[in-house]
């Protein structure tokens, strides 16, 4: 398996090189060369297989010539092995035909755990075969940073940088990532929003120089291994409901575009997917796009949801490159008139082939609340504030009754206590054992400016477990 770059100008790599990659030489992003496919049958006799089974035939064709199928079956069972409940990632009914399917069970209640957990064990697995040491630099709105923490925190061979955005993440998510010690571990708050955390990371990434020699390693859904680990959960919860005799659609909460991206690629390698929903919160760059052929960076708003909180999604380019014919140049010529002015449009028979497939809604903080008030009065089911906007967007823009509704359930809702308390929803909230002990722990951060100088002059003094670079 080779990957290209969404620009077109960075050299193609293997497995191995994309996941140390990250973003690619000439600020593109790596796809897949070519997309597998499955067939219905094959798709059909995968039915009943335990989580990390199903994962190892979905994800195969990614990593073959890269990892031995021993070695990745091992890491597999050692990833999904550390999440809470046997079946990695229930169903839960809400209704006759629609669904939540439940990804916060894995160490930090959120479904960054599916991806980072195995990026973690790949990482370990590479760079030992390598002998080689590398930086992580991530951005977070709230949920990748302690994923990325909890799946790097015993890597030998990392040192892991996390920003998020200060005073604008919520306790609980800025609390299981700042309570983790360890020499190789220092979170960062900006003074900014996570906008700039993100631009912050892209620079770094396209000029490494502060390293000092050292790799930089990206955990964001730029890295390839985040989207290939997220399609596996498509193919389980299809399979759950009939699939693939029959078809599922699904409503998305997301703010960066991976998650979704991921459905997108299921369908592409065979799962019959019916109707994916783009839902997201006021920031709604992505709905602006979907119902209107509009993709223009306004001002970012804080909300309840804030793992949404954000004004450009990093892999719509991807989507974008598809749409395009795989036409590098051209994705770099959109790139370039996005940087420079802040917005542009997609010829017209591009965006009704994406409208094909795509609908999407923004709902703002009162809906939000309305709809986990009115979930919990009618199930006793208490959403997240982020499956709550998931909710509200597939019961808005559902395309057929008859063809089950699947929401991705991505947090846990103890990770968002303002937004259950403004629902009016009178259910105590308890975090699991685990995290019983949560706001008693030590914290340790840095808070610094919203400067690129300041955050990698930081990196280099404190990389390679507390001694400078």
């Amino acid at each position: 398996m080779r990957y290209i770059s969404t620009r077109g100008q960075a050299p193609a790599l293997n497995f191995e090189d994309v996941l140390l990659a990250g973003l690619a030489t000439d600020g593109g992003l790596y796809v897949p060369e070519n997309l597998p496919r499955f067939t219905q049958e094959e798709i059909a006799s995968w039915a009943g297989l335990p989580y990390h089974e199903l994962a190892f035939r979905v994800m195969r064709p990614f990593v073959t010539g890269s990892i031995p199928d021993a070695d990745f079956k091992k890491i597999l069972e050692e990833t999904y092995g550390v999440f809470a409940h046997n079946a990695v990632a229930p169903l839960r009914q809400l209704n006759g035909n629609e669904w939540v399917l439940e990804l916060f069970h894995g160490p930090t209640l959120a479904f960054k755990d599916f991806a980072l957990q195995l990026l973690g064990r790949l990482l370990d697995y590479v760079l030992e075969k390598r002998g080689e040491r590398v930086v992580i630099v991530g951005a977070t709105s709230g949920d990748t940073g302690s994923a990325a923490i909890e799946g790097c925190k015993r890597c030998e061979n990392v040192d892991i940088f996390i920003l998020h955005p200060h005073n604008r993440v919520s306790e609980v998510q800025r609390r299981q990532m700042t309570t983790i010690f360890g020499e190789n571990i220092h979170n960062i708050a900006i003074e900014g929003n996570f906008d700039d955390c993100q631009e912050m990371v892209k620079a770094s990434f396209a000029d490494q120089g502060f390293l000092k020699g050292t790799r930089l390693v990206a955990v964001n859904s730029i890295n390839w291994a985040r989207i290939m680990a997220q399609i596996v959960y498509y193919f389980h919860a299809a399979l759950q409901l009939g699939g693939p005799a029959r078809s599922v659609s699904f409503s998305v909460p997301t703010g960066n575009f991976g998650d979704i991206f991921a459905g997108y690629l299921a369908r592409n390698m065979g799962l019959p997917i019916n109707q994916l929903i783009v839902a997201t919160n006021r920031n709604d760059i992505l709905h602006r796009f979907m119902s209107g052929n509009q993709y223009v960076k306004e001002t970012l708003h804080a909300t309840l949801s804030p793992s949404m909180d954000i004004m450009v999604s990093s892999n719509f380019e991807r989507l974008l490159f598809d749409l395009h014919g795989r036409n590098g140049a051209a994705i770099a010529g959109l790139m370039d008139s996005f940087k420079q002015g802040g917005g542009f449009s997609v010829e017209q028979e591009r965006w009704t082939e994406a409208r094909k497939l795509f609908d999407s809604l923004a709902v703002d903080d009162a809906q939000t609340c309305e709809t986990i008030a009115e979930v919990f009065q009618q199930t006793g089911e208490v959403l997240d504030p982020h499956t709550a906007i998931g909710v509200k967007a597939a019961r808005e823009c559902r395309r057929s009754l008859d063809i089950p509704m699947v929401i991705l359930g991505t947090a846990h809702p103890v990770k968002f206590p303002d937004a259950v308390e403004k629902a009016g929803v009178g259910k105590a909230l308890e975090l699991p054992a685990h995290l019983s002990d949560l706001f008693e722990r030590d914290e340790r951060c840095t808070v610094l400016p919203n400067d690129l100088k300041a955050v990698q002059s930081f990196v280099s003094q404190h990389g390679n477990r507390g001694k400078p670079l």
